[in-house]
């Protein structure tokens, strides 16, 4: 039984018969997920057991390593994972306002989640679509009981401070006796542009949060990490939030295979998008941002109207079997649209060239329909 809306299901089937994809996962279905599961190692040890033991203790260890913290630990999402990050750093400080940016994902994606469960309140350093100032933050006025970083900023265009700025930025957060805590649902795509590894990063942090599937290619699933203090502090949390389950071993394998197989492949990922981004903004009308890219994902936009541009996609994988930029979205300039591109995978096989091909058909097939 196919439980697609019938236009998923006509994008999904051309996707998947696409032969070159430019930016996007080939859909995946759950058979070949659990094929791909099956051949993990590991298999004929015991699961995990209410957050005990297993794969998902593997992976805690594993995550509190790469990041240099005390300990790490499993969450079911990362939404949950950001509460009980903010929550302790309001009962350490006895203060109960986040320092963070209007576009982070704690405003923006998680249905204030954060004012709604755990009753904070949220202060701007800055409303410009970049990555706030120390400078900024000095000028809050207020006392704040956690400053929250994401790293990258995604809706600002997966935006990164320079070392320096970041350093300065956690530093005037200390002097005012607030914690730092990282955002870093995407952390891992961050080293290139810093020349710094993910240890480093961390460490001018007191909590950092990971995603799993993000970057990483995994089921579900996020961790917390920092010190042994917070990890004790996260456990109890997680079980009052109701995120002990029984078993997540499908989703900690998952992950532990991207650390494994993704994570290396980052820094030739972000490479690369430099050299599509070049591409992309050779195109008539096209604006790409940040240019060179932060990470490899960044922000295209074009003068035509969404609905085209998807349509023009469409068509071409449909006719040729190569897929382009998807998922376009009206912005509020009238006739401009916009999307994220992610440099990954199949990504990596396409020229300058060939980019800058596809991209004029996507065009041209667009103007036609608009």
């Amino acid at each position: 039984m196919n439980a697609l809306p019938p236009a998923q299901q006509r994008r999904t089937t051309a996707l998947r018969a696409c032969e070159r994809i430019l930016s996007e996962g080939r859909p995946v279905t759950m058979r070949e997920r659990l094929a791909a599961l099956a051949r993990v190692d590991g298999l004929d040890a015991p699961p995990d057991f209410y957050g005990d033991g297993g794969p998902v203790r593997q992976l805690e260890e594993r995550v509190a390593g790469l990041l240099g913290t005390e300990d790490c630990v499993f969450f079911p999402t990362g939404t949950m994972a950001q509460q009980v990050a903010l929550r302790y750093g309001a009962e350490l400080t006895g203060r109960n306002a986040v320092a963070l940016h209007p576009l982070s994902h704690l405003e923006r994606h998680e249905r204030n989640a954060y004012t709604q469960l755990t009753g904070l309140r949220g202060l701007w350093p800055s409303t410009a679509a970049r990555q706030p100032s120390a400078a900024e933050l000095a000028a809050l006025g207020q006392p704040f009981g956690t400053l929250t970083v994401e790293l990258p900023l995604r809706d600002a265009g997966f935006l990164l401070p320079s070392w320096e700025e970041l350093v300065e930025l956690t530093a005037a957060a200390r002097a005012t006796g607030a914690r730092v805590h990282f955002d870093g649902a995407r952390i891992w795509d961050t080293t290139v542009h810093f020349g710094r590894p993910l240890e480093e990063i961390a460490a001018l942090a007191d909590s950092t949060y990971v995603s799993f599937y993000k970057t990483l290619g995994g089921i579900s699933g996020a961790a917390l990490a920092g010190t042994t203090e917070l990890a004790a502090y996260a456990r109890t949390w997680r079980h009052r939030y109701g995120g002990t389950l029984p078993q997540q071993w499908p989703a900690a394998l998952a992950a532990l295979s991207g650390l494994d197989t993704e994570l290396p492949r980052v820094p030739g990922y972000v490479q690369h998008a430099r050299v599509v981004a070049a591409a992309l903004a050779a195109l008539p009308g096209a604006r790409v941002n940040p240019l060179p890219p932060h990470t490899h994902r960044f922000q295209l936009w074009l003068p035509h109207p969404a609905e085209a541009l998807n349509q023009a996609v469409l068509t071409l994988a449909e006719e040729q079997r190569v897929w382009f930029v998807d998922r376009w979205q009206d912005s509020v300039a009238p006739g401009q649209s916009m999307t994220e591109v992610t440099i990954a995978g199949s990504g990596l096989d396409w020229t300058a060239a060939e980019v800058v091909e596809a991209g004029e058909h996507v065009i041209a097939l667009a103007r036609r329909a608009g």
